[in-house]
């Protein structure tokens, strides 16, 4: 460790920052890196005084003396961790120096160096309302609900899992086989474990960023992770609609079909935005809406938009009133005539909530979108060529999903439009083979010239060609020109080598070897085969793969507590299938792999899933076998002790 990293002390490091902070200060460090590829103490100044929390504090001079404190040898190395840690000090002394000790303001608040965290009350009350709201006919929850908002309540109950995983299935229907979650009344630590693994996994899987978050942390209900959690979770269920496959009216908000793609392309939060403006430039109101905080504080760009969508129901005390909080007040009387007085409060909207101003919003448009029910055909025509088939669909959902989850700077929303600059490519390389990048001839988006995207695309390309990927006849215009095929081809090799390279390194299995698929299907095939299974594959395309009995099998050898028996069905028919298909992948999750593969995926017996279900389960397997070997085990209760995890017996 570099002697920087004596500044900050017996903390829990990253989870002094937000996952939006630690993208951004990931990616300030690897702008960082010198001609050799590496990060000296003597590069760190220049990037840090550029941040916006030292710009007007502390100077260049300032840091790199401040930093000289702990090393005077300004051409030592330092890594990430020690970087965030000098970013930890310097801001104690930015803070200092101004005299202010406020926190910040942002949704997950740190105290600098106190390892202090606060939350929003206001959020999490909102929260808790959409819970109680939503959930008070769950099976298992009506006996802890309603929630308390006034007390910890909320996070108390997060802490057996089973909530978080509820939420998950509120935010993506079917997410979760419920017969996975362990129940019971009285879970030991093994059980809490199970939940908060399967609720990470399934999460990274709909698309909340987890990165940096523990089952521990959600065991222990640390309340900013948990808040922010269910923050994303809430989030993704409420903007689930602002889709064009859900509601195809939304073609109305361009002007010909050749925005449509662009529209494809957009976040869901983007589209909601440009549905505000939308709305709002029907009334004349011509002010732009950029954001869901600043831009909504005054509370007249409210009023406008609800009397653009609820003519019958106009106020025009609300424009007249002066007062912000009063012009607040006025507006959730309105919007509760639309049965939308949800999320926030008048306080919430005068100080600019981002999260409940985001979140209320959404639920406006949920209820009433104020768009044409009948639509331009030449425009849902086109929409309706762009989607490609389903497996390559759900091969882009796979990757989307997989790139997210790896924690870079940039989050992808559209994979095939995203990645046509190659910087998502050049992050996702760094990210899975440091220094393999020379950032010195990247360029980050938005880029204006077209070469440079050829150029970034070139180097992901060469670097594909370094690590044997097969690539005849492909060129980074390629990428840039957005080829599908060739796109997904690439990701595929990408996640493969990056999957056999995490076996690969399991040493005590494979002793450093390289690992091949064949390998792979051999392990699976003998696991199965010394706990008395009969069933195998042949192949990671043998169709007798479909009925899932196979995987439950293998699930089961490698911990036989995780399968429940008892509602494996014999996979005959095309229902008992997708049943055992979605128990098996929430039964993996629940084990601890990370893996984005769908139902379908095994029903049809998708070959580079079934592939990546596969080196999942072993990476799991072998994982265990390293620490049982170096006697890492938990001496307490074993996770082998109980059979049935999830019967109330």
């Amino acid at each position: 460790m570099s002697a920087v990293g004596v500044f900050v002390t017996d903390q829990d490091l990253q989870s002094q920052f937000t996952q939006v902070e630690l993208r951004s200060l990931n990616s300030k460090f690897q702008s960082a890196r010198n001609k050799s590829g590496k990060v000296t103490i003597g590069d760190v100044p220049p990037v840090m005084a550029k941040l916006k929390t030292f710009t007007e504090q502390l100077t260049v001079d300032e840091i790199k003396d401040f930093l000289s404190e702990a090393s005077s040898d300004m051409d030592e190395e330092i890594d990430f961790e020690s970087f965030l840690r000098a970013y930890l000090n310097l801001q104690a002394r930015a803070t200092a120096k101004m005299g202010d000790s406020k926190v910040s303001s942002s949704f997950v608040k740190t105290g600098g160096t106190t390892g202090r965290h606060t939350i929003s009350e206001s959020e999490k009350s909102s929260y808790v309302a959409h819970i109680n709201s939503y959930l008070k006919d769950d099976p298992f929850l009506k006996d802890y609900l309603p929630i308390d908002p006034s007390t910890n309540a909320l996070f108390d109950l997060a802490k057996g899992g089973v909530l978080l995983c509820k939420l998950i299935n509120l935010a993506v229907p079917g997410t979760i086989d419920e017969r996975a979650i362990n129940t019971k009344k009285d879970l030991n630590l093994w059980e809490h474990n199970e939940n908060h693994t399967l609720c990470l996994n399934s999460a990274k899987a709909i698309g909340c960023t987890v990165v940096n978050i523990g089952t521990q942390d959600l065991v222990e209900g640390r309340p900013h992770l948990v808040l922010g959690l269910i923050s994303q979770m809430i989030k993704i269920q409420l903007l689930a609609d602002l889709d064009l496959k859900k509601t195809p009216q939304l073609v109305e908000l361009v002007e010909d079909s050749k925005d449509v793609e662009e529209l494809m392309s957009l976040s869901p939060e983007k589209v909601l935005l440009k549905w505000v403006n939308f709305q709002l430039k029907k009334v004349g109101y011509n002010k732009e809406v950029a954001n869901f905080s600043s831009d909504l504080k005054d509370g007249e760009a409210y009023g406008h938009l609800l009397n653009a969508l609820a003519p019958e129901h106009v106020n025009t005390s609300i424009l007249e009133e002066k007062d912000p909080t009063k012009r607040a007040n006025l507006v959730l009387d309105q919007a509760e005539k639309l049965g939308c007085k949800r999320f926030v409060s008048p306080k919430d909207i005068v100080e600019g909530s981002s999260n409940l101003n985001l979140a209320f919003v959404a639920q406006i448009f949920q209820n009433r979108n104020g768009l044409s029910v009948t639509v331009d055909t030449k425009k849902i025509s086109f929409a309706e060529m762009m989607p490609e088939d389903a497996q390559t669909s759900r091969e882009e959902r796979c990757f989307r999903l997989w790139i997210n989850s790896l924690g870079i700077d940039t989050y992808v929303n559209n994979l095939f439009e995203d990645v046509r600059s190659g910087w998502v490519f050049l992050e996702v390389l760094e990210k899975l083979f440091p220094g393999s990048v020379n950032w010195k001839v990247a360029s980050k988006p938005p880029i204006k010239m077209p070469f440079r995207k050829v150029e970034n695309c070139n180097q992901v390309i060469s670097i594909g060609k370094d690590l044997n990927f097969s690539l005849v006849n492909v060129a980074g215009n390629d990428i840039v020109q957005g080829n599908k095929k060739l796109i997904l081809a690439f990701l595929w090799q990408l996640m493969r080598f990056s999957m056999l390279q995490l076996l690969r390194n399991l040493r005590s299995h494979s002793e450093g070897k390289e690992i091949k698929d064949a390998d792979i299907l051999d392990w699976a095939n003998s696991k199965v085969k010394s706990c008395g299974r009969q069933s195998q594959m042949d192949s990671f395309k043998d169709r007798t793969l479909s009925n899932g009995i196979f995987f439950l099998e293998l699930l089961s050898s490698v911990e036989p507590r995780v399968v429940n028996w008892s509602v494996v069905t014999k996979g005959e028919t095309d229902e008992d299938k997708k049943l055992n298909a979605t128990y098996i992948i929430s039964v993996a999750r629940k084990l601890g792999c990370s893996i984005f593969l769908l139902p379908e995926d095994i029903i049809e017996v998708n070959q580079k899933m079934i592939l990546t279900l596969t080196a999942s389960i072993m990476y799991w397997s072998l994982q265990q076998k390293g620490v049982e070997n170096d006697n890492k085990k938990p001496s307490t209760e074993s996770p082998m002790q109980n059979e049935d995890t999830n019967s109330d017996k």
